[in-house]
Formats: C-alpha cells, sequence, structure tokens
C-alpha cells in the first residue's frame, strides 16, 4: 500500500546500497556533477542501489516522519524489489542510525557497512558531549519554517561551497522537490530523538567509519566513539569541513570505500543477532488456576494461546518457547513489538484475564529454534516488574522506537536480579 522509489546503476559484483540522510531526490541528486560524479565512482565497483525514504523525494509523500523500524522495512523492501540477498549498507548522516540498527538486526542481509558523517545520538546530553544543543536544533526549525525555498543549511553542511551560486541555487531546489518545509521538520524532531549507542556492540559486520574532521553539522567525536565500541571498525578522519561525502573530501572517501570492499572476504558470524524479546505471562495464574478447576483452566489457557499467537502472527513476532501460561517471543523491530504486547493485553482482557509483559532489545545468541544470553535475562527481569495489564520495556526500547508515536512513563532505575548495574525502566503508556 506504499510506493518506494529506487534506482540501480552499474552492473558490478557487489551490490551497495545508498542510505540517504535527512531528505533525498534520487532525480534531481543526479543534476549536481559533483553528486552524479560521486555515484558513478561508485557504480564503477558495484551495483549501486538508490532509494528515497518514505515521505521524501520520490517516495510516496504523507504527513509524519518514519521511524528507524519503518525505514527497515523499506530497504528490505528495496533489497527484495532488486533480487539484493546482500549488501553494502553505505549511510551518510541520518542515515548511519537506521544503517547499524539493519545491520544488527540483519547481519545475514548485510555484507558490511560505511557510515559517513554519522551519529550515534544527535542531541546533546550529560553523556553525550558530540550532541547538538537544544537551541541550535530549534533554530533549525525555525530556518526550515521560514526559510524552506532557499538554500537553508547549506552554509553549514556545504562550507566550501558558500561562494558557489550554481550549487546553492541546486541546493534550493533539491530541498524543495525533496519534502516540504512541514515534513523537513518532522523528521528533523525525530531525528533529534535518535539514540542507538547501546547497539554499536551488537553490529557484527566490517565497518568503515569516514568523517570530515572539521565538520560542522556533526562533529567527529560522534565517530571516534562509534569506532571505539563497533568491533573491529575502522576510522578514517578526513582533513575538509564539508559534511556532504560528495564534495571537498570526496575522492578520499571514495578510495577508502573501494579499497574497504573490494578486499573484504570477512563472513558475519549469525549465530548471534539483534532482536526485541518479549515474555508475557498472566496475572494471578495460579489463584485463577485453584478457582476454576483443572479443565477449565486448561479452555481458558488455550484461548489465551490462541489470542496471543494471533497477534504475534499479526505483528510478525516469532514464538520462541510457551511455559504454561507465560510467552516468550522475539521480533525483528521494538516498535512492533511493543504493540503487540499492547494488542495481547487488550486481547486477553475478554476472557476476564490480565497479562503483563516486559521488553528489551539486545543481542541474542541463536541456539537452534531458542535463544540466549544476557538480553533475554533483561527482558524476563523487566517483565517481572510490570503490574496487572502493563507494558514495561528498557530505555534501549525506548531509545530505539523514537517517532513511532509510542508513550511511556518514567518508572525509575531498578537493580535486575543476575544482571549488572542499574537499568532505567519504562511503562507504556496511552
Amino acid at each position: 500500500d506504499l510506493n518506494i522509489a529506487y534506482q540501480v546503476v552499474g552492473d558490478g559484483p557487489r551490490d551497495i546500497i545508498l542510505v540517504p540522510g535527512w531528505i533525498s531526490h534520487i532525480e534531481v541528486f543526479w543534476e549536481e556533477p559533483s553528486v552524479a560524479r560521486f555515484f558513478e565512482r561508485l557504480a564503477s565497483f558495484s551495483r549501486l542501489i538508490l532509494f528515497d525514504k518514505r515521505g521524501t523525494g520520490l517516495s510516496d509523500r504523507f504527513s509524519g516522519a518514519p521511524d528507524l523500524e519503518t525505514r527497515m522495512d523499506d530497504v528490505r523492501a528495496v533489497m527484495d524489489a532488486v533480487g539484493s540477498e546482500k549488501a553494502t549498507l553505505l549511510g551518510y548522516s541520518e542515515g548511519g542510525a537506521m544503517s547499524m540498527l539493519f545491520a544488527a538486526t540483519y547481519p545475514e542481509r548485510v555484507t558490511s557497512l560505511v557510515m559517513c558523517g554519522c551519529f550515534p545520538r544527535l542531541g546533546a546530553a550529560e553523556d553525550w558531549p558530540y550532541g547538538r544543543p537544544p537551541e541550535v536544533q530549534e533554530s533549525i526549525y525555525k530556518a526550515c519554517t521560514a526559510e524552506w525555498g532557499t538554500p537553508v543549511a547549506c552554509d553549514t553542511r556545504c562550507p566550501s561551497k558558500i561562494g558557489d551560486e550554481r550549487y546553492r541555487q541546486w541546493w534550493a531546489r533539491w530541498l524543495r522537490m525533496s519534502a516540504t518545509s512541514s515534513v523537513a521538520n518532522e523528521i528533523n524532531r525525530m531525528n533529534y530523538n535518535i539514540d542507538v549507542r547501546n547497539l554499536l556492540g551488537s553490529i557484527r559486520v566490517p565497518t568503515l567509519l569516514l568523517h570530515s574532521v572539521g565538520d560542522r553539522a556533526i562533529d567527529v567525536g560522534a565517530s571516534r566513539y562509534m569506532a571505539e565500541r563497533i568491533p573491529g571498525a575502522k576510522l578514517v578522519e578526513f582533513p575538509g569541513s564539508d559534511h556532504m561525502m560528495w564534495l571537498s573530501d570526496a575522492e578520499g572517501i571514495l578510495d577508502e570505500t573501494e579499497q574497504f570492499l573490494t578486499g573484504t572476504r570477512s563472513a558475519v558470524d549469525v549465530d548471534r543477532v539483534l532482536v526485541t524479546v518479549m515474555f508475557t505471562d498472566i496475572v494471578g495464574s495460579t489463584e485463577q488456576a485453584v478457582a476454576l478447576g483443572d479443565h477449565a483452566w486448561r479452555d481458558l489457557l488455550q484461548a489465551h494461546h490462541a489470542k496471543v499467537r494471533s497477534e504475534l502472527a499479526r505483528f510478525r513476532g516469532k514464538e520462541i518457547d510457551t511455559a504454561g501460561d507465560g510467552f516468550l517471543a522475539t521480533f525483528d523491530g521494538p516498535a512492533r513489538a511493543v504493540r503487540c504486547a499492547r494488542a495481547i493485553s487488550e486481547a486477553v482482557r475478554s476472557l476476564g484475564i490480565q497479562i503483563r509483559a516486559g521488553l528489551h532489545t539486545g543481542e541474542c545468541e541463536v541456539m537452534g529454534e531458542g535463544i540466549g544470553g544476557l538480553a533475554v535475562h533483561i527482558g524476563s527481569r523487566i517483565a517481572g516488574l510490570a503490574g496487572a495489564g502493563e507494558v514495561m520495556v528498557s530505555s534501549t526500547v525506548k531509545d530505539l522506537v523514537a517517532g513511532s508515536g509510542l508513550s511511556f512513563e518514567d518508572r525509575g532505575r531498578k537493580q535486575l536480579k543476575g544482571v549488572p548495574g542499574e537499568w532505567a525502566t519504562y511503562a507504556v503508556v496511552g
């Protein structure tokens, strides 16, 4: 029920999917010689796959910014449409966060990861000195509202082109054709809430980080931070100040990318994947079993199981284990997992029972049809904190569903039995 625009350029031996930043337009891109040269060089050693995310460019327009999980669905759809089983994800700017989440969630479909001028978190925080202060972000919102149609943000992202009126006019046209000012700001607001720092250690594909040290839009410290936490990642810094990868540092970026991709033969360990785990159980099950008797309780359990499995199928959840009145399931997207838990809670009310649910997103070991690892224990412990009818989540889940429309209530930091440290917990509300 949605159209995503894409374009395939070149016929090289490896697929590269270019994951765009803020907004894009795959047709207007080619009107700028520096962009065209950049794409043509990539296509000289790959099959280059370009696309516009939903709401932007030539893809279907609508009101609202797609969250990271939705964007992953769009990438998978494009890969399937062009027959790409595995590809390198080349994300720039905001495109890096989705690329990292995709690589950790679907490692079997990603050969490697290249990120240029990217970040795991955009907004400034006490523990994130490389972020953008709120007042700077507010000025961006105002500029996009008042100055859309002009070269908004060009001087910050393309300082080497400050005196190039032809480029500035192209930039203004590219923005106008890529999105409306309202959609651009909705994406801005969603991006400001992105935080995928907790997932960096779960990325198991070969990773190359590229960043210009003078980048005025994204501090190079963000890439240095990621390089220290993504296993085996390589960081290359360039002397320029442009944020857009096709400008002053383009040749160096292309050289490093080609060397990295054509020399990589690393296999992906698909025995460890990033998933969202969900635990549910019936509140007061022992008391209800005693009150109902064996036969009536068995019938109630069967009805409960049927409703749970129906919602799992609707939200693409995978049933891992069922023990008594409890379920363990996994999802390839945290927003779907949260919505499924809420739907299950609502569905079983008609049976006169209530469930509690707990969710956490983390790296799990795949063991046949089962899963294991710390993430599973964390999900189980968080489920134990939930009350009747509640869906509790970890801060990792909350951070990953930014822009999804889900709301949460802070339940404080908790010590989870058998899990080191304290964990921020949240209840889903609304």
